[in-house]
């Protein structure tokens, strides 16, 4: 590890959460996704399709 890794972040993140229900193929399809963004960064966000229930991840 170097120093520069050591350094502490300039801010402590405000994260926040969404969830999205996408359509496509004209409405006959669709699928649930989780967004995690940091408030402060328009740049700095996960997007990640998911699942509806634990019972469907198999």
């Amino acid at each position: 590890m170097t120093p520069a890794d050591q350094t502490p972040p300039e801010h402590e993140p405000t994260l926040r959460s969404r969830s999205y229900r996408i359509t496509v193929d004209g409405g006959r399809d669709s699928f649930f996704a989780l967004s995690i963004e940091d408030a402060e960064c328009e740049t700095a966000w996960l997007m990640s399709d998911t699942v509806f229930a634990l019972e469907q991840m198999r």
